[in-house]
């Protein structure tokens, strides 16, 4: 049986599973038996997680279009049998002793959960910070399954995984082989959230998953408290910085949607997003023009980069000259995050509280004590 302290008196458990086999679509119609309880989210909006006697049900709204449901799943402890008849969907077996995870901000959850022995292989080697994760990819404990576009599908196989966690884009168009050995295919979509504490929350989801309910209930709490606190710092303040963010990429600029995770953030630091008006949760990619007509006087302009060396004013104006037209460039109020060397994706997507805190410090100097930084810095001429 579902151990109910896993749920406790919070009854916040995030379970987001999207496995392929059960992978068929279609509308909002319920699968649920009769007499589960629903559990209810504090800031979710894209699942639906019911608790029965013998197991779990999870629904997952499609993000990409909320009309329809995107996957079904049931969740059974691994040693239990189940005297109820089990809805159509796929069945998953909890907690996961032997899983793929595609993602360095996963793998870097996991540990936090403190079940990093449960991770048998990863993707992206070259994009995971973590020192204990990279050692144990070093020794051989951990296996190197390849690119998370292109991973090694039969060293994957080879591994007898009971679950990969991966994360899922529109129209992915499958899994390939993965459906057809049984494998579970957990599309780990708390990117597509529309606030930074609803996607933190998914890892009540990932800690079930992982027999680690209550230490994924703890840690949740924790940050968001933290958080909220953070925003009411500066829930009163009026007329904030107008933000612009991030660097032309080819013949588009892309740039957070006013719904995505990060907009949110910016506006709870009290930044002026200046696209606040985008009704997006994703990225938007914008002509330069549009960029300068909307933001060619932000005070503040955050960017992130992955490189061997940091970024210069100097080295911007070689990129792309007509940087210099902007204001923020003028009166030299750039800050760089180098990816490459700061645990910026690997940290922030669910612990939030550390990302406002540090828009805070830079949207609002002395409202904190310490202004240090952790991730960006202001860039160097």
């Amino acid at each position: 049986m579902i151990q109910r302290s896993v749920i406790n008196n919070t009854i916040a458990v995030v379970v987001v599973v999207l496995l392929l086999s059960a992978c068929s679509g279609g509308g909002k119609t319920s699968f649920y038996a009769q007499g589960g309880d629903t559990v209810r989210f504090r800031y979710l909006e894209n699942l639906t997680l019911v608790d029965y006697e013998d197991y779990m049900t999870a629904e997952i709204r499609n993000p990409w279009d909320t009309s329809k449901v995107l996957h079904k799943y049931v969740l059974i402890e691994k040693d239990d049998t189940v005297s109820q008849e089990i809805p159509n969907a796929t069945v998953v077996r909890i907690p996961l002793s032997k899983t793929i995870v595609y993602t360095s901000v996963h793998c870097a959850l996991i540990d936090d959960l403190g079940a990093l022995e449960q991770i048998a292989g990863v993707c992206d080697v070259k994009y995971i910070m973590r020192p204990c994760i990279l050692e144990q990819c070093a020794g051989g404990r951990i296996a190197d399954v390849g690119d998370a576009m292109t991973p090694d599908v039969e060293r994957i196989i080879q591994l007898t995984p009971d679950a990969i966690l991966l994360s899922p884009f529109e129209n992915s168009g499958g899994y390939g082989r993965f459906e057809k050995y049984g494998i579970p295919i957990v599309e780990c979509a708390d990117y597509m959230e529309t606030s930074a504490l609803a996607r933190a929350e998914w890892m009540r989801f990932y800690g079930l998953l992982y027999g680690k309910g209550k230490e994924a209930d703890s840690l949740f709490s924790s940050i968001e408290r933290r958080y909220n606190e953070m925003k009411a710092l500066v829930a009163e303040k009026k007329n904030g910085p107008q933000l612009l963010c991030d660097l032309k990429g080819g013949a588009a600029w892309y740039v957070p949607g006013g719904k995505s995770y990060l907009g949110q953030l910016y506006n709870d630091a009290g930044g002026n997003y200046s696209f606040d008006y985008l009704d997006d949760s994703g990225s938007v990619p914008l002509s330069f023009e549009v960029v300068y007509d909307k933001a060619v006087n932000a005070d503040v302009w955050l960017i992130k980069y992955n490189a061997e060396k940091d970024k210069t004013y100097s080295g911007l104006l070689d990129e792309y000259s007509p940087y210099s037209a902007f204001k923020a460039f003028r009166e030299r109020n750039i800050y760089g995050c180098n990816t490459g060397e700061k645990p910026f994706y690997e940290e922030v997507p669910f612990h939030p509280d550390r990302l406002l805190e540090e828009f805070i410090k830079i949207f609002h100097p002395g409202v904190l004590e310490d202004d240090s930084l952790r991730y960006f810095r202001k860039l160097a001429e």
